[in-house]
């Protein structure tokens, strides 16, 4: 079995939902060495998450984005935690709700992804920081 990590640090970047999927396959070009495997991205932060969806219309991260704000509002005078402004306690709330790591099959070399699935940084402060991810692939 064959087994690659990397550790790459994303440019900041706005608050949003940010497609990264090309970054993500530029930093593990070895990839390409496994015929089947999977592929594990992983987010060091507690503040911005990971997902996968829609990579070709515009319109669903600007959907994604309005809904987040919706489900975990600023200002909510019920948060305790709010160290960093208004927008901490939101930024937790949301990457817990979307995860840190996503996870793809590797088939024949590359993601087995859909035709309109990206992976996304989901960047939830409002101004965001860079972000480290770790991204491991194993398979034969």
């Amino acid at each position: 079995m064959k087994l690659f990590q990397e550790t790459i640090q994303l440019t900041e970047r706005k608050r949003g939902f940010h497609l990264i999927t090309s970054e993500v396959l530029n930093a593990l070009p070895q990839l390409r060495e496994i015929k089947t495997g999977m592929c594990q991205v992983f987010i060091q932060h507690t503040s911005a998450s990971l997902t996968i969806n829609e990579n070709a219309d515009p319109t669903v991260r600007k959907d994604f984005e309005t809904y987040f704000n919706k489900a975990a509002p600023e200002n909510d005078p019920d948060y305790l935690h709010d160290d960093e402004g208004p927008d901490d306690m939101p930024a937790h709330l949301k990457a817990s709700l979307l995860g840190c790591s996503v996870s793809i099959p590797i088939r024949n070399g590359r993601l087995a992804l859909g035709t309109w699935q990206g992976i996304y940084l989901c960047e939830h402060r409002n101004y965001g920081h860079r972000r480290n991810l770790v991204i491991t692939a194993w398979g034969e």
